[in-house]
């Protein structure tokens, strides 16, 4: 069982495995139709669509953020409709250094589904070295049998975080990029900043390399040791609660477990004016 990254090559040892399967979830923040395009031009052979905005969030109210959680019953009848069963192996995968897979895979581990990956450098990996590709779309077998089993506990929502700016009981991990972390260059969201106490540590620091693998786990390790909060202190956050699953993943990649999502993040903190935020001076 697969409960972090898998490679190309142990993908493509897998293939043809029913047991295994697989889901494209690349997308673009700026235009919400690119991740279909990019599937029906090319994806890798057997893979399903999963579209980030519908599928991988819900509904949007104006106050739970640009991703709100989808219904945990919802996304797993999306997955059972992928024939997906309780010992399937989940494999995800985006265009290569990016937030969307890791998205899926915290999802289904909050339905209590373990047996879920990354693809180690995505689509880029994949086809950069070679690996056959397709634009034929499988038929969805609708006939899965996973089971929800939510576990809650993995996710934190604004009033723990609310609360824990006095009571110290957590952390926040901000995974922004340095420049909207300090309230410069805000594009997306309408009020720059970030929460009071947050430390930052944005999600690209964990890949390296061309293809954009995740970085070995020793130097994650360190890395994220190197921030002197415990793991099971850390909150991860980021703009829409999207690109934190990858700092969360890398944790866990990093033998580091115990860290928990806040899946609002700052596009639902700020949409109530009275939540306190840093902003630039």
């Amino acid at each position: 069982m697969y409960t972090t990254i898998v490679s190309v090559e142990e993908l493509f040892a897998h293939r043809s495995d029913p047991k295994w399967v697989i889901v494209d979830t690349r997308h673009l923040l700026q235009d919400f139709g690119a991740g279909r395009r990019l599937y029906d031009a090319v994806h890798i052979p057997g893979a399903f669509f999963a579209d980030v905005e519908n599928d991988l969030a819900g509904p949007k109210t104006g106050k739970n953020g640009r991703h709100p959680m989808p219904d945990p019953e919802k996304f797993t009848a999306f997955l059972r409709e992928l024939g997906v069963n309780d010992d399937t192996q989940l494999v995800a995968y985006d265009g290569g250094a990016d937030m969307y897979a890791a998205r899926f895979w915290f999802l289904s581990r909050y339905i209590g589904h373990d047996a879920v990956a990354v693809l180690d450098g995505g689509f880029a990996a994949w086809a950069g070295t070679g690996k056959p590709v397709t634009t034929q779309e499988p038929s969805r077998p609708r006939n899965g049998t996973i089971t929800a089993r939510v576990r809650r506990e993995l996710a934190v929502h604004a009033d723990d975080v609310l609360q824990s700016l006095d009571s110290r009981a957590f952390s926040i991990l901000d995974a922004r990029g340095p420049d909207r972390f300090a309230g410069q260059n805000e594009t997306i969201d309408p009020v720059a900043g970030h929460i009071p106490g947050a430390i930052n540590r944005p999600f690209r620091a964990n890949f390296t390399g061309p293809l954009g693998q995740l970085k070995p786990p020793a130097q994650l390790r360190g890395e994220f040791e190197a921030l002197g909060v415990p793991p099971e202190q850390i909150v991860h956050q980021c703009g829409s609660g999207v690109s934190a699953a990858v700092n969360l993943l890398a944790m866990e990649h990093a033998g580091l477990p115990g860290a928990r999502l806040y899946p609002g993040s700052w596009s639902e903190w700020v949409a109530d004016p009275s939540r306190p935020v840093v902003t630039p001076k």
